[in-house]
């Protein structure tokens, strides 16, 4: 399914863009055509036409697994994700793997599975850089947290906010990588409370909301995950845990959820959690397990 406002289409992908899909967006201009973040939907289609530059959101697998069906075309990231798409090595660095069993398997994957291709020739952009296509603009909105140079897309004059994995599903955000922050992603959540637009749209699930008040209200549930995580830390440390054992219990995943990146992710995100909410005073270390404090 497309759905189109202007010059501006949003291309659904397989399995209404769930992960490993997503939902990429083309931006036919009378001088260029530009493809937001090649899904590998994208590239199970054999691509979406004709395409004169690619601009991504973000470098991760899913949002670069059609980029190989582009190969001719420049490619555009922001200037603090760029360097992971120089080489598979680059990329897998990216995620922050401790072991590196899991890590060999994930870089296999990105070959096998997501088409993953270095593209060292990638062009560097910065917040507030605009793509001027002919009869609509690409003004790059810094939102890191996801990853460092992760942005959103302001497409005018369709009033188009793409809004990459700010996905406003009930998961809620996910900063899990070696230089994903909680902290950059709450501040972009806060900013993206202000940004008014007709439409927003998600790369995975959600799609399109051309409902200000149906896109806050989604945000609001996206966000709180955030505090539902911080709580249930606090319950597990009811009792005294190690690092190993709170990501033995989730955060995240579900437990029955099998990701070769499972583990990497928790810890991740639970180091950061530990560390605010150590700060807050709510828990402590002891040199081997943390505790909730009083």
């Amino acid at each position: 399914m497309t759905q189109q406002r202007g010059q501006v289409s949003v291309l659904t992908g397989i399995d209404s863009g769930a992960y490993p899909h997503g939902n990429s967006v083309l931006v036919a201009g009378t001088d260029e055509t530009v493809l937001i973040d090649p899904s590998m939907s994208v590239a199970e289609w054999g691509g979406v036409g004709p395409v004169d530059r690619v601009v991504l959101s973000h470098v991760h697998e899913d949002h670069v697994a059609g980029l190989a069906t582009y190969a001719g075309a420049p490619v555009h990231a922001h200037r603090l994700d760029v360097a992971a798409l120089a080489s598979l090595d680059a990329m897998v660095a990216s995620y922050g793997f401790d072991d590196p069993a899991a890590e060999a398997v994930f870089a296999q994957i990105l070959v096998d599975e997501f088409n993953f291709v270095a593209r060292p020739d990638t062009l560097c952009f910065d917040e507030g850089d605009t793509f001027d296509v002919g009869g609509s603009t690409i003004e790059v909105i810094g939102a890191p947290g996801h990853t460092p140079g992760h942005c959103c897309l302001l497409i005018e004059p369709e009033s188009v906010l793409y809004l990459g994995d700010i996905e406003l599903t009930g998961f809620g955000p996910y900063y899990a990588d070696r230089d994903s922050s909680l902290e950059a992603f709450e501040a972009t959540i806060e900013r993206c409370r202000g940004i008014e637009a007709a439409w927003y749209v998600t790369f995975h699930h959600k799609g399109t909301y051309t409902d200000r008040a149906e896109f806050l209200a989604q945000l609001e549930v996206f966000a709180s995950a955030i505090e539902r995580r911080d709580q249930l830390l606090l319950e597990y440390l009811r009792t005294p845990q190690t690092l190993s054992d709170l990501v033995e219990q989730r955060i995240l995943y579900r437990p029955h959820v099998e990701l070769t990146w499972v583990d990497e992710a928790e810890r991740n995100s639970i180091t950061q959690h530990l560390a605010r909410l150590e700060h807050r005073g709510l828990v402590s270390f002891d040199g081997d397990r943390w505790r909730r404090a009083g």
